[in-house]
């Protein structure tokens, strides 16, 4: 079975204004694509790849050409991005367990965010900040290009909580090289319940 594109969650406009129209169509139709595209062409050029999950690659990443490191994390990486945002109103909020587990393990919300923008203002280049579940508990961490926590060469390994690409092409049509503006925005549309959903699946 080839990767597929997912289609958006929401309308391309549905995240104004904290990200535009122009952006979203660019992001996931064009550079969301692309990766789904050589990554099938990646794949179906080894066969002992053939009906892996991305999960799979991602455990032996250190082992297979760039195109599969680059173009599926490419692939997982916006495919979650996609989920981990939602219009404003409905965003939700951090569930009792997540906020208790960010007071703990964070120094509350506010700390927090500071922390994650702080990864993702830093991360030189082109990459993305997570925020993990590692033995339990949680951590801000950041990826150069596409790679993400659940690769065997990730520097810092765990559970997905939340996730920000911080590639150019994610806010250059409206931030331009405004970095941390684009994150300071990104927090009015991140879809906490998917956030709380996956952080109750890694501390299950």
């Amino acid at each position: 079975m080839a990767f597929t594109l997912p289609p958006l969650p929401y309308a391309y406009d549905a995240l104004e204004p904290a990200i535009d129209k122009a952006t979203m169509e660019f992001h996931h139709d064009k550079h969301h694509q692309a990766y789904v595209d050589k990554l099938n062409e990646a794949v179906a050029a080894d066969p002992s790849l053939e009906g892996k999950s991305l999960e799979e690659l991602f455990a032996g990443m250190s082992k297979l050409p760039k195109a599969v490191r680059n173009n599926g994390g490419g692939h997982w990486n916006h495919s979650l991005f996609w989920e981990l945002l939602a219009p404003a109103d409905q965003a939700g909020e951090p569930s009792a367990e997540l906020a208790a587990a960010i007071d703990r393990d964070l120094g509350g919300l506010d700390k927090f965010k500071e922390a994650f923008n702080a990864a993702g203002a830093a991360q030189f280049g082109s990459g993305w900040a997570w925020l993990i579940v590692q033995d339990g508990k949680l951590k801000v961490t950041s990826t150069p290009n596409q790679d993400n926590p659940l690769m065997d060469v990730a520097d810092e390994k765990g559970a997905v909580v939340l996730g920000a690409d911080v590639w150019e092409h994610a806010y250059y049509l409206k931030y331009q090289n405004r970095r941390a503006d684009y994150l300071k925005a990104f927090w009015s549309v991140v879809n906490w319940n998917k956030a709380n959903a996956l952080f109750a699946e890694a501390t299950a």
